[in-house]
Formats: structure tokens, C-alpha cells, sequence
């Protein structure tokens, strides 16, 4: 997939907005693995705890076999956490200018 980026500021050079866009898409790149690294150590914390994978976990939280005690609770915002910042870090990861 292209897509066009559109500079309303012609003062600037091709290569200083090539080069300022790549340290962007870098650093949120960093961000989001960093992001998402956090979030997979507390899924394995309680994966360790519980004897179950946070896949394992969500389904079963879905289904409503787990409850909402305050565990079910961390663990739920942990998984979404992770699934959101792995999806976000894939997609930075393939960007290139």
C-alpha cells in the first residue's frame, strides 16, 4: 500500500522531511515495542500464576466462566493492552519512507 503525504510548507527540504519523518516513525516505532513489551511481561506474570496463556484467559473471561474479581480485571487490560500495542508495532515496523 502508497500512501502520499501532502506538505503544506514548501520551505523545507525533500531530505530534511524524509530524514524528520523517519526519526518519528522510529521512535513511535521504539514506543510501541516498548509499550507492548510491558503490557506481554504482566500477561506472563499472570499466565505464570494461573497456569493459563492470556489467549486462554481472554477466552474464557469473554465467556463469562472467570468473573470480574480484580485479577480478571488487571489481566483483561493487560491482554487488550498488549493485542493493541503488538497490532500498533507490526504496522510501524512495515512502514518505509
Amino acid at each position: 500500500m502508497d500512501i502520499a503525504l501532502k506538505i503544506k510548507d514548501t520551505n523545507f527540504a525533500a531530505s530534511e522531511i524524509r530524514n524528520t519523518l523517519t526519526y518519528a516513525l522510529r521512535s513511535e516505532t521504539e514506543q510501541a515495542r516498548l509499550r507492548r513489551d510491558h503490557y506481554a511481561e504482566i500477561c506472563k506474570t499472570f499466565e505464570q500464576k494461573y497456569s493459563q496463556s492470556s489467549d486462554e484467559f481472554l477466552t474464557h473471561f469473554e465467556q463469562g466462566i472467570l468473573g470480574d474479581d480484580l485479577y480478571t480485571l488487571d489481566w483483561f487490560a493487560a491482554k487488550r493492552g498488549f493485542d493493541l500495542w503488538e497490532r500498533r508495532y507490526h504496522i510501524l515496523r512495515e512502514i518505509s519512507l
